[in-house]
């Protein structure tokens, strides 16, 4: 499973769902392991492993590979796939790692399409000497994902790579490798206004063109994989499998939670829409005053929603709480979780919530909430309307039939989405890519 980056608390749910999803491959009996391609130092990287195994999300640290951990490890397979060349001459370079580099890489500066240039990355033989180039930091990953096969159990024919990051997955369309190449997806691929037909983002749209290349690519919802193929055709082999959380055993029941409390789990992110839940958690307070908002997560709108929380005279009623690192622990207790969201690839902490016993209430945007919330456990409502969002909190808060109604409700929806059933369905995939022909 190959990822740009997975580091502790940063991206929020994808980082919950790959560790996740690459945890039940394992307890299934595959050989799963995730591989990072950041050049971070390797001090950070081992920090990394041992909290995410503290965490319970890794079961053993060496699983988590990174690709500039290991050239400076043993940099045999990078010097050998090197071939003559010399450095850009225009480009600055970046020695990795900075003590003993091994690599050289060219800095690409204020180009958010680094990623593609094939200006050559420098090999440094052991004596510090230039050894050859690599073309770009698609030869480089390439190359580590050929040492990696060659150095797996086996001869690699039944290989699978599970790509999760759009900027990997348009470098590997033309790898020369027997591996098969499946490629998932996690946000939404259009921008605002989040219609069907609204503007398909940059990233995409070279991405959409080239997915086809993939031997299966992997949507969360129906609803996003049939937006697109009713834009795009049918050139890809589509497959939908979304994410799961399982139900707690013994939920908390309506009567025992704190009914006038409400969380939600996101980043702080201008596309999240924070705003709209401070203005709604206003009308909520001026009819429930010891109503409190917990919101759990970090980013770059906090200071923007401390200065609503302050104007709207909220202090002691929205407490930004900042990251959690396990949202199980602030999910048994609430009356409801929100989500104002503008866009979601599947909304993971509805499922979340769903897990709980925990109703929810949110925007009816793509993709996700309302294939979430299909079998019931909470209301939806039309993306932006403030005021609608509102009368559905409060109805939860102050209807006690209601709440009790959506509590059963989430809990039996939760249990046809678990996290085992999601892996048997992944499993289920993998046998048909298998079966088939490779694609590129």
């Amino acid at each position: 499973m190959l990822a740009s980056r997975l580091i502790p608390d940063l991206d929020g749910g994808f980082c919950r769902a790959v560790l996740g999803r690459a945890r039940d491959l394992v307890d299934a009996g595959v050989p799963a392991e995730l591989l990072t391609v950041d050049p971070g130092s390797a001090a950070d990287h081992d920090a990394h492993r041992a909290e995410f195994v503290r965490r319970g999300e890794l079961d053993r640290p060496e699983r988590l590979r990174n690709l500039f951990d290991e050239a400076s490890a043993d940099p045999s397979w990078v010097r050998a796939a090197a071939h003559p060349g010399t450095r850009d001459p225009a480009l600055e370079y970046r020695p990795v790692p900075a003590a003993h580099p091994v690599l050289e890489l060219p800095v690409i500066a204020g180009n958010p399409d680094w990623h593609l240039s094939t200006a050559p990355v420098v090999v440094l033989a052991a004596d510090g000497s230039e050894a050859g180039v690599l073309d770009g930091f698609g030869g480089l990953y390439r190359a580590w994902l050929d040492h990696v096969l060659a150095t797996a159990p086996g001869d690699g024919l039944q290989s699978v790579v599970i790509v999760e990051a759009r900027q990997l997955g348009e470098l590997l369309t033309a790898w020369d490798s027997p591996a098969k190449l499946v490629h998932t997806t996690h946000t939404a691929h259009i921008g605002e206004p989040y219609t069907p037909d609204a503007p398909i983002l940059p990233l995409w749209q070279r991405w959409l063109h080239a997915a086809g290349a993939f031997d299966a690519v992997v949507w969360l919802t129906a609803a996003q994989r049939d937006d697109v193929i009713a834009r795009f055709g049918a050139g890809r082999i589509d497959e939908v499998l979304p994410f799961g959380a399982t139900a707690v055993a013994h939920p908390r029941p309506a009567a025992e939670r704190d009914r006038h409390r409400a969380v939600m789990i996101n980043r702080l992110a201008p596309g999240k829409r924070l705003d709209h839940a401070v203005r709604v958690w206003r009308r909520v307070v001026d009819q429930l005053p010891d109503a409190v908002l917990d919101i759990y997560g970090e980013g770059a709108s906090r200071g923007a929603i401390e200065a609503l929380i302050d104007e709207l005279g909220l202090t002691e009623r929205v407490i930004l709480h900042g990251q959690i690192a396990d949202p199980d622990t602030v999910l048994d207790d609430p009356a409801v979780l929100l989500l104002t969201t503008a866009f979601e690839g599947q909304g993971l902490a509805v499922l979340e919530a769903l897990a709980h016993g925990t109703p929810v209430v949110s925007y009816d945007v793509r993709y996700g909430p309302a294939e979430a919330l299909s079998d019931g456990g909470g209301l939806l409502i039309a993306s932006g309307d403030e005021d609608a969002f509102g009368d559905a909190v409060l109805r939860i808060l102050t209807d006690d039939d209601l709440h009790a109604r959506l509590v059963t409700e989430a809990h039996g929806a939760a249990r046809s989405r678990s996290r085992s059933a999601a892996t048997r369905e992944m499993l289920q995939m993998l046998a048909r890519v298998a079966e088939r022909p490779r694609r590129r």
